[in-house]
């Protein structure tokens, strides 16, 4: 079964920015194909990476719940919507060289994001055994975790800023993941946007205060955000970027680059 990473933490904190960096480093080193799934309904995953998907999981459900109403969206004469929901899945996972993309985005209008939510635990789970890695990267907040959309999740990485709330959001996930009696191998923090690469005394305090493990802090770089302005896919940041330098050694600590992938064969190739 592949990996699944699961990357959660508070709005605003880079997680998005660092996920796709993780995706990256992993297909550089060999542990390709990634599945990197998008969960979060504001997504923007595809845009770090560079990727336009073809069509989101929340369109698809869109499709299927104005089929028969809307002309615009027709089921196939004799299909059932259950049959054409997974004859078109396939659509919603935008593939690249070293990895494919699945995006939750959202429904249109008021509505529940339960179905879309729904789909999104089913696929990853349906896929876990077809790419030696997937990386989730989940909605800012709770939301996900509560539902629990990924219980299988295996690495479970929070992100936050120097702030302390943005450390007390990540403890009070990891706390919530413990009270679900969710039980990832591996549980820890990452400190982004660190200026200088060195952690204030508050910001150690408060870590140590929500009983974190801090797997290591990645450097504010004004590259990273030059990038974002200019609508640069983040990846594209160049190999001795401080960002990518220190992810990287972020990942040897954990050790995944010395297990071995064996043959995976995409699903839908």
């Amino acid at each position: 079964m592949g990996h699944v990473i699961a990357i959660s933490g508070k709005g605003g904190v880079g997680k998005t920015t660092l996920c796709g960096l993780l995706i990256q480093y992993l297909c550089e080193s060999g542990k390709r194909p990634v599945l990197a799934v998008d969960a979060d309904a504001n997504a923007n995953l595809n845009e770090v990476l560079g990727v336009e998907p073809e069509t989101t999981l929340g369109e698809l459900r869109e499709e299927i719940e104005r089929a028969g109403v809307d002309p615009r969206y027709q089921i196939p004469s004799g299909m059932t919507k259950q049959a054409y929901l997974e004859m078109r899945l396939s659509d919603a996972i935008a593939e690249e060289d070293d990895y494919d993309l699945m995006v939750m985005g959202r429904t249109q209008g008021q509505g529940c994001y339960c179905f879309v939510n729904g789909l999104v635990q089913t696929q990853v789970q349906k896929l876990q055994s077809h790419y030696p890695y997937i990386v989730v990267d989940n909605e800012a907040g709770m939301e996900h975790i509560s539902r629990g959309i990924l219980p299988m999740m295996e690495v479970a990485i929070l992100v936050s800023d120097c702030s302390r709330r943005g450390v007390q959001a990540a403890g009070r996930i990891a706390k919530l993941m413990k009270e679900l009696n969710f039980k990832p191998q591996k549980t820890g923090l990452i400190v982004n946007r660190v200026p200088d690469g060195k952690l204030d005394a508050g910001t150690l305090e408060e870590i140590r205060n929500q009983g974190l493990e801090l797997l290591g802090v990645v450097p504010h770089d004004d590259q990273v955000y030059q990038y974002d302005c200019d609508g640069k896919p983040i990846i594209q940041l160049p190999k001795d970027s401080p960002v990518r330098s220190a992810l990287g050694e972020i990942v040897k600590k954990l050790g995944w680059l010395n297990e071995k992938v064996t043959s995976t064969i995409h699903w839908h190739r």
